[in-house]
């Protein structure tokens, strides 16, 4: 497992939750959720210089039967906009599948009531893809996802 801290991400159309992991690439913790607006990407790129982030890991919305969906070519543009602002620190996309609908449920079993999910509900998807992508790397030895230069999002897709 590299050391470093990792940044994960989960880009929604009306906000994105930041979660931060340690420095050992064990725990992933919840930081903020950004409104999606015109400093969302001043915002987390201070999150990302503040903790020194050795990457930053992107869930890729990836539909149940593998292909990209419409969200897919939204998220690579947006984390192409971060890219050129936070270089050289590297992106990795990373299948997010399911991760809202995971966030959802870890909300209702830890007794917080549906209406109250919208103020954390991204941090807790951005958790979920970034303790998945941890893990990964841990089982694997191999960094998690897709380096986003590699990224090619086709418009059949």
């Amino acid at each position: 497992m590299r050391s470093g801290k990792r940044i994960g991400i989960d880009v929604g159309k009306e906000r994105i939750g930041v979660a931060l992991s340690d420095t050992d690439g064990i725990l992933a913790s919840p930081i903020a959720t950004v409104p999606h607006n015109h400093a969302d990407i001043r915002i987390i790129t201070k999150h990302i210089k503040n903790n020194n982030a050795l990457e930053v890991i992107i869930g890729r919305p990836t539909n149940m039967d593998g292909s990209q969906g419409e969200m897919v070519h939204y998220v690579t543009s947006w984390a192409q906009k971060l890219a050129r602002r936070i270089a050289p620190v590297p992106i990795r996309l990373f299948d997010e599948r399911l991760s809202s609908a995971q966030a959802h449920k870890v909300l209702d079993v830890n007794g917080r009531k549906k209406c109250d999910h919208t103020s954390v509900v991204d941090q807790v998807a951005a958790v979920l893809i970034l303790q998945s992508a941890l893990e990964y790397e841990s089982t694997t030895g191999l960094p998690p996802g897709t380096p986003l230069n590699e990224t090619i999002v086709s418009e059949n897709d």
